[in-house]
């Protein structure tokens, strides 16, 4: 069983038609609002967004987030910017400004990688200063793959990391940096548990681009038949098996769908899941499924 105060709420369906398994496209302002109630009567208090993610962070704004903490991310860098550190600062206040809020819980760089270079430095040292001034609680990155976080870590002293963690795509847990993270007193929150709704769709909808990997699908419905268990309640309770996560992101496209997710967090499950752990990055990726 997971408390639901564990849960934060993913909210790039509120901007984009975002997923794979993505039923219904970009949310309502109706919908969205409603799905806030439901969030904050269970006690979820942590929404995840991003100033790439469509209009996101402006329908958060004018709906009212002050029963929830934000993390929003930093767009990646552009090529050509004659002002590092007065790009980020326009950067986060535009954030800030859509919102609708004086500051975020925390703010993280949607490419790590963006810190290599002189640029890094300039990136680092505007948005320290804005913690500082009171204008983030916590500042660091959205990874894609753990071995990002060595780089970051020689170069930054960060408060957060949000990274991919689900039944296929195991690295966080393989590498070691689970525990490592908790060690260095780093907040942990896991994101794609669901691999993009890809491990929530059923067996016969998989599209044939993912057919090189359909032995790792048929054992996970295999198992979730045979042991009675929603594939929901397969994923949620794969993640909290792990020890040292602080939040896990779960999308939301519906009142509906937000109900079924935390009635799954609520099961209890022993059944222990198969070992499906893939490193192809061509799976495990999602910006790579559109060479499949």
């Amino acid at each position: 069983m997971i408390d639901s105060r564990k849960l934060a709420l993913g909210t790039a369906q509120f901007g984009l038609p975002y997923g794979i398994a993505n039923r219904v496209g970009q949310v309502s302002r109706g919908e969205i609002s409603q799905i806030l109630d439901i969030a904050a009567a269970n006690e979820i208090d942590t929404l995840d967004t991003a100033a790439v993610y469509g209009d996101s962070e402006s329908v958060l704004g004018e709906i009212g987030t002050d029963r929830f903490n934000i993390v929003t991310k930093l767009p990646p860098l552009p090529v050509k910017i004659v002002d590092v550190e007065v790009w980020v600062e326009e950067q986060v206040y535009t954030s800030l400004h859509r919102l609708n809020v004086d500051a975020v819980y925390g703010l993280l760089l949607h490419r790590s990688g963006d810190l290599s270079g002189d640029a890094g430095q300039l990136i680092i040292r505007s948005l320290e200063r804005m913690k500082t001034e009171g204008r983030i609680q916590k500042i660091g990155v959205s990874i894609y793959d753990p071995c990002e976080l060595e780089l970051v870590l020689q170069r930054w002293n960060i408060d957060l990391v949000q990274a991919p963690f689900n039944v296929i795509d195991q690295r966080l847990f393989t590498t070691g940096w689970l525990k490592k993270l908790y060690d260095l007193k780093i907040e942990l929150h896991v994101r794609s548990i669901f691999l993009q709704g890809l491990l929530l769709m059923p067996r016969e909808a998989i599209p044939e681009n993912f057919r090189p990997w359909f032995f790792l699908f048929d054992r996970w419905h295999a198992w979730l038949q045979d042991n009675g268990i929603s594939a929901a309640e397969g994923c949620l309770s794969f993640v909290e098996s792990h020890p040292y996560i602080e939040r896990i992101v779960i999308g939301i496209e519906s009142r509906a769908q937000l109900i079924e997710l935390l009635q799954a967090a609520n099961s209890s499950l022993r059944e222990e899941a198969p070992d499906l752990s893939c490193y192809d990055e061509k799976l495990i990726n999602p910006s790579n499924w559109n060479l499949l």
